[in-house]
């Protein structure tokens, strides 16, 4: 039998494991009482179950334990275990009693000094545009701490809807595994690593029935951050020694939950709210504030998160010159969408007033009037 139909069957193998642990996590659930009441910003109507994570985790666990253990030494499976286990039980405890944001961040801290001390998994060489590798020193550790963070954070911000979560972390996880694989070939990184991303893909794939749009079961904190931290985790282990893979690349692959979370951040900032403050402006709140339904928003997000993951595969195969100036592109795009459905606010559009401002005469005309009555009162005063 060869390799890679060994490798489809095991997977295969392995949506079948959280297909079915699924109904399982989803009576836990309830029993433990780690369930998602309705209120006003929550999409459900009734008390859902919210641990479904725990499903992708424990069929993760198991295939990465047994069905690949040819691939994996156990060490290094249980060490990786471990890992997840400490954010997974984060988001468990979340699930359940709804902890603090400093509680839970102290939990996704020590998951992460974890990895870099006992995984040694760690940001120490950082290629930016594919320019050239640079060695970062003693700035590892903190930067390391902030890509976890930011990684959990981002994919937990976004799971706001049915299967969202989800989706948005099978594309993210095929991309990035995808051209792990095509580093691999070349000798720049072990294929382990895009082996373990297709393990989880396979595991979130098993769940994903039972979460989409009408869910069954959620993905919960105790999924999300779980999500968050091993496409964090495993995008680090594809950046070391891999020209192909720079710095860039991931954040590129995960542009839908790093834009919401960008600008989530710069909207309470303007508020002057604190950043983990929640609220109803993320995307797919925006979304279905115009008129998308349930599905229709998941779906539209999909067809982005796969966007981002179409200019990541141009962006890995492109000169560094070309990779500058697709950025650039990519930037004013993605501004000019999130202006127009308002993700910071209704009034907060610099750069569709600014190329008004430029292409409209009568409002630039209503602009300085408008100056001109301000300052007039200013003068009064």
């Amino acid at each position: 039998m060869s390799f890679i139909l060994s490798l489809i069957l095991r997977l295969i193998l392995t949506f079948i494991i959280a297909a079915g642990l699924t109904p399982l996590i989803r009576r836990l659930s309830f029993w433990i009482g780690a369930v998602d009441t309705p209120n006003k910003r929550r999409i459900n109507k009734t008390t859902m179950p919210s641990a479904g994570g725990l499903a992708i985790y424990l069929a993760f666990s198991i295939a990465i334990l047994f069905l690949f253990k040819d691939i994996f030494s156990t060490v290094y499976s249980l060490k990786l275990i471990l890992g997840g286990g400490i954010i997974v039980l984060t988001g468990l405890v979340d699930d359940i009693k709804e902890i603090s944001p400093r509680a839970k961040t102290l939990g996704m801290l020590l998951a992460a000094f974890y990895t870099y001390f006992i995984l040694n998994i760690r940001m120490d060489i950082v290629n930016v545009f594919s320019f050239e590798n640079i060695n970062v020193g003693w700035l590892s550790l903190p930067l390391t701490i902030l890509w976890i963070l930011g990684f959990v954070n981002a994919i937990n911000l976004i799971d706001g809807l049915d299967g969202l979560a989800s989706g948005v972390s099978i594309i993210a996880l095929t991309t990035i595994g995808f051209i792990g694989y095509i580093a691999s070939s070349s000798g720049a990184i072990v294929v382990q690593v895009p082996i373990m991303m297709f393990i989880l893909v396979a595991s979130i794939s098993g769940f994903l029935p039972y979460n989409f749009f009408p869910a069954k079961i959620y993905l919960g904190d105790t999924g999300a951050l779980f999500l968050g931290y091993m496409i964090a985790i495993l995008s680090l282990q594809g950046l070391k020694n891999a020209t192909l893979v720079t710095l860039i690349t991931p954040l590129i692959i995960l542009g839908v939950p790093i834009t919401d979370t960008f600008y989530a951040i710069i909207r309470r900032k303007l508020k002057k709210q604190s950043i983990a403050k929640p609220d109803s402006m993320h995307l797919h709140h925006r979304l279905l504030s115009l008129g998308f339904t349930h599905r229709g928003a998941v779906l539209m997000i999909y067809v982005l998160a796969l966007t981002f993951s179409i200019i990541a595969l141009l962006y890995s195969a492109a000169s560094p010159i070309a990779n500058v100036v697709m950025i650039v592109a990519v930037l004013v795009g993605l501004e000019l969408f999130v202006e127009q459905i308002g993700l910071v606010g209704e009034d907060q559009r610099p750069l569709l007033n600014a190329m008004r401002y430029i292409g409209n005469r009568a409002y630039r005309q209503q602009v300085r009037k408008e100056r001109e009555q301000k300052k007039h009162r200013n003068q009064k005063r």
